[in-house]
Parts: structure tokens; sequence; C-alpha cells
């Protein structure tokens, strides 16, 4: 389960910023999760709460997740399609040309204060 150390990576960066900008607590973080991330948002939301609620700056501190649909790219027709349902091959042509477009993200999106 690599979900608690990216939660830790998480609150690094969110307390960094919140002591930066001279916030005291945090109420929300809202993360994007790409469908092809291979994080699993349930553990990452588990491990959230566990540890968000050691650090006093994050106590109660809500953890959101948009999730982002993982689109790939075909070089040879130029189509964009669902990663998930059509894999690496394009399904317009049947080219193997193809790069993820998006869907791998694992980012912070906002932090929401008090």
């Amino acid at each position: 389960m690599h979900e608690l150390g990216i939660v830790f990576y998480i609150i690094r960066d969110v307390k960094e910023t919140a002591l930066q900008n001279n916030v005291n607590h945090v109420s929300a973080v809202v993360m994007n999760i790409g469908e092809v991330s291979t994080v699993i948002p349930e553990y990452l939301t588990d491990c959230w709460r566990w540890a968000a609620d050691k650090e006093e700056m994050l106590k109660g501190c809500e953890l959101r997740i948009n999730t982002i649909p993982a689109v790939t790219r075909c070089d040879t027709c130029g189509s964009e399609y669902d990663t998930v349902r059509y894999g690496k091959k394009c399904p317009h042509c049947g080219s193997d040309d193809t790069w993820l477009l998006c869907g791998n993200e694992v980012e912070i999106k906002e932090i929401e204060v008090t």
C-alpha cells in the first residue's frame, strides 16, 4: 500500500504551504487522482484520516478526490480515446503509436483554509 507514503508527502507539502502563508488550520485538501495512476482513492482516504489527525494543523481536515479520466492520444490518426476501455491500441485505426494524454496525475489541486 503506497498510499500511506503518498499521504505523508501530501501532508508535508500542505504543512509547508500553510506555514509559508501564515495559516494555522487547513480545512480541506482537494486532490486530482488519475484513473490509471495506481492510487486507490479509498485507501488514500483511509490513510489520510489516520495521518492527518495526528497533525494539529490538519485535525479534521477533509480529503476530497477528483478522479481524472485516462485519455490516450493516437499519433497515427490524431484521435483521443478512453484508455481504460481500449488500452494502448487505437480503436479508430488500430495503431500502437499512442501515448497517455492524461489520467496518471497525483496532484494537490487546492488547499482550503478556515
